[in-house]
């Protein structure tokens, strides 16, 4: 490989492998590519010994100093195919703030933002918003004092392996207890 598409393969590779969850195949990572599983095999395997000495070639990611630490991003000439991997088929997660408004939404539905935020002890605008975007979560109704409540969807359903929300673990011994979780929420009523 040394024609300029061939390193716009390897840049890409690079930049979907960087932020995949998961190891992909030359064949899953092949029409993402627009490319012949063959030429993804290839270029996989120039990769692989790259890596083991120096070059010269542009790669998929940067790395940064960041926050007192190091880590690696994805290169911003990468910026259009990276996306397009994340939004057609490919994998993404999400950040811990999610997750946690998400478990609040599972186990406490219907449940407004302001109940959330104050279990969660921040504001969750944007991560109520993402959840909305990903279909985890959707409005179930409005409550007397006008507040939309929130419930999860079958997407999520779906997406955790399980039948219904009774199949849910329980909650861990050192969070608060269902009485004392809905004297607060009586509270945000008022």
């Amino acid at each position: 490989m040394t024609n300029s598409a061939d390193e716009q393969l390897l840049a890409a590779l690079e930049a979907i492998l960087i932020v995949a969850s998961e190891p992909l195949s030359p064949e899953e990572l092949a029409p993402r590519l627009k490319s012949s599983p063959q030429q993804v095999k290839a270029a996989l395997e120039q990769l692989r010994a790259e890596y083991a000495g120096e070059t010269a070639r542009p790669h998929g990611f940067v790395l940064r100093n960041v926050a007192g630490g190091w880590r690696l991003y994805s290169a911003p000439t990468q910026e259009e195919i990276v996306s397009e991997f994340l939004t057609q088929g490919g994998t993404s997660h999400l950040s811990n703030p999610a997750l946690e408004t998400l478990a609040v939404i599972a186990y406490r539905q219907p449940v407004s933002r302001s109940v959330i935020a104050s279990i969660r002890g921040v504001s969750v605008d944007g991560v109520v918003r993402t959840l909305l975007a990903h279909d985890l979560i959707h409005e179930v109704e409005r409550a007397d004092s006008g507040a939309i409540l929130y419930g999860t969807t079958t997407s999520f359903l779906e997406r955790m392996g399980l039948a219904s929300l009774d199949e849910l673990p329980p909650l861990a011994p050192h969070l608060p207890g269902s009485e004392e979780l809905d004297e607060l929420e009586a509270r945000l009523k008022q």
